[in-house]
């Protein structure tokens, strides 16, 4: 293993590329590439910086497969979590919690205005996905994934659960994810692209969920109404999602081949996650990006990205991701089900917060 935090390696074992991928949501790694400390940290080694969301290659299914070995993800869970199940040789190395605007929308005439008037309603279900990498329908149903255990745990918290609901299975929005990577791209495709906005509308069903600035733009084009708001309920385990909380996760290859390169790029997001608070409104430029919300859409939905926009392993995160992937496979999102810890190496993220620090990690010795 590579253990060094110099510049010490030679040319010919340094990879040509670093590849990087992200959510339209906010992350460190995409707040540090947009500031451009990212490619700033790697040019000197002659080291391309690369982003599958701007790749237009076939490339973009590796966001879903994480087959790429140098690829640093960070992402929403649920893929990275039905990677690993699936048998790919990845690991955890950080994870994040952001408050990111989860809602229950209805329509104004519905008369759903709290959790408990959910009682006896109609709430869409998005289908399963279909997609280019058949071993990945799943994993990559995301509509589906999230819409379900937003649903579960508005419900849990006012004491309800799905027999006091009616679930209506409507048309998945995300089409052909995996082996295109369209869905990576155009940006700012809006609520319309993941969500069934227009079964709502049409009065098929009585509530969605939601998640994100683009939504909140799309339910203000649509006359729609906030009837729960995820974010404000107190307890943090009904909030528990596919991006809450978020994890950063690597090839074993780049722990094994690479380590000093992906303490570097910790170190660095590391740094931009400190700083972010500094300069509100160059971050509002950068999250209206990397979300594809409007202004005043990024505004309310991440008004506490400072909380946890810092990645770390401790025991609260990882409980809370460890709930995350029992619901999923509870509900028939992963093959199979592993131990969480054993997908933890905690040595990355200790060595960056060491190198920022100015100390040498004890890990390394």
């Amino acid at each position: 293993m590579a253990t060094t935090l110099d510049r010490s390696a030679t040319a010919d074992t340094l990879p040509a590329e670093i590849w990087f991928t992200r959510c339209p949501v906010p992350t460190a790694t995409g707040i540090a590439y947009k500031l451009g400390w990212l490619t700033d940290a790697f040019a000197a080694d002659g080291i391309a910086l690369r982003t599958l969301q701007e790749s237009g290659s076939e490339l973009g299914r590796h966001h879903y497969d994480h087959r790429l070995p140098t690829l640093i993800r960070e992402g929403g869970n649920m893929l990275s979590i039905a990677a690993r199940a699936q048998g790919e040789p990845t690991r955890l190395v950080g994870l994040t919690w952001i408050e990111e605007s989860q809602l229950i929308l209805t329509r104004p005439d519905t008369g759903i205005r709290s959790a408990a008037d959910l009682k006896g309603r109609r709430l869409a279900l998005p289908g399963w996905s279909r997609n280019d990498i058949p071993a990945h329908v799943r994993g990559t149903s995301i509509a589906r994934g999230m819409s379900l255990h937003g649903y579960k745990g508005v419900l849990a918290s006012v004491g309800l659960s799905f027999d006091d609901v009616e679930l209506v299975e409507v048309a998945d929005r995300l089409r052909n994810i995996g082996g295109s990577g369209r869905d990576l791209g155009p940006r700012r495709s809006g609520l319309g692209r993941l969500w069934p906005i227009e079964a709502l509308v049409a009065g098929e069903v009585d509530a969605i969920y939601v998640k994100g600035a683009s939504a909140l733009d799309g339910a203000r084009e649509a006359g729609l109404v906030v009837a729960v708001d995820l974010d404000a309920l107190p307890d943090r385990r009904f909030r528990v999602n596919n991006g809450t909380p978020r994890p950063i996760t690597v090839h074993q290859s780049l722990i094994d081949d690479h380590f000093d390169l992906l303490v570097r790029f910790l170190a660095v997001t590391l740094r931009a996650a400190d700083h972010v608070a500094a300069e509100p409104d160059r971050l509002r430029q950068i999250l209206e990006f990397e979300t594809e919300g409007s202004p005043e859409a990024v505004d309310q939905a991440y008004a506490r990205l400072h909380e946890g926009l810092h990645p770390t392993l401790d025991a609260d995160r990882l409980e809370l991701l460890d709930q995350q992937k029992k619901f999923l496979f509870t509900y028939g999102f992963l093959d199979a089900d592993f131990a969480l810890e054993d997908w933890v190496d905690r040595r990355p993220l200790d060595a960056a917060l060491a190198l920022n620090a100015g100390q040498n990690s004890p890990a390394l010795a």
